[in-house]
């Protein structure tokens, strides 16, 4: 596995990130579970665990691939969805013999939501990577999930990814969520997340938070505060 592919590997792991390390082998494979589905630091299940997978399709630099995690918010928010699918598709290329580049589009999938505005989103995005970093830029072209008059909102991220050796990877995070005309609701999130790979299986820890003291779930949970995420995912 290429040391980009170990990156997205060790922090999809955990993140519950929605785009699953790519294989350049024609088809991959992932399963996994985590103690917490946390995406862009906020969790997605009550802080609670959750089942997830994916399939990815490469061709040369062309990608496209689905993924898949168990959810608890949208049915917290009044809806009644149980599951997020994700479905991307992009080209991955080099701009020099250090920089590398991935262009694509995202959309995110909750079935029957029955939220109003509706849940499900669309963003474009575009990464360039130098060395161990990879600089990321999301925009939405849709409302942003389920906020109103939300259309533009963006997610700028900052990651890195050493690999220590003997399949053992440190990897750290930084981003910023702007929620366009929601005010309160824009946050910086970050996560330090270390993983080793024993040939496709791939356990993790990682330390997640934000900001921001908004997003609260049942019980008043703070849906982004702090915490330990333990995760396992296996690649095939």
């Amino acid at each position: 596995m290429s040391q980009q592919a170990l990156i997205a590997a060790a922090a999809a792991a955990v993140l519950g990130s929605a785009l699953p390390a790519v294989s350049y082998a024609d088809v991959a494979f992932n399963v996994g579970a985590v103690t917490d589905y946390r995406y862009r630091g906020i969790s997605q299940t009550r802080v609670k665990p959750a089942l997830q997978g994916g399939i990815d399709y490469s061709s040369g630099g062309f990608y496209l691939g689905t993924w898949a995690s168990t959810i608890k918010w949208i049915k917290d928010a009044g809806g009644d969805a149980d599951v997020e699918i994700d479905v991307y598709g992009g080209y991955k290329g080099s701009l020099t013999k250090e920089v590398s580049y991935d262009l694509g589009v995202l959309t995110y999938v909750y079935p029957s939501n029955d939220l109003s505005p509706k849940a499900d989103t669309t963003e474009i995005y575009g990464a360039l990577t130098y060395g161990p970093a990879t600089l990321k830029y999301s925009h939405a072209v849709t409302n942003l999930f389920g906020f109103a008059d939300s259309k533009n909102s963006y997610y700028l991220d900052l990651s890195a990814g050493f690999d220590l050796g003997g399949g053992l990877m440190l990897t750290p995070h930084v981003g910023y969520q702007k929620v366009k005309n929601v005010s309160g609701f824009s946050y910086t999130d970050y996560s330090l997340t270390i993983s080793k790979d024993f040939n496709g299986l791939v356990p993790s820890l990682a330390i997640v938070g934000t900001d921001n003291d908004n997003y609260i779930g049942p019980n008043n949970k703070n849906l982004g505060k702090a915490g330990v995420v333990l995760g396992v995912k296996y690649n095939f």
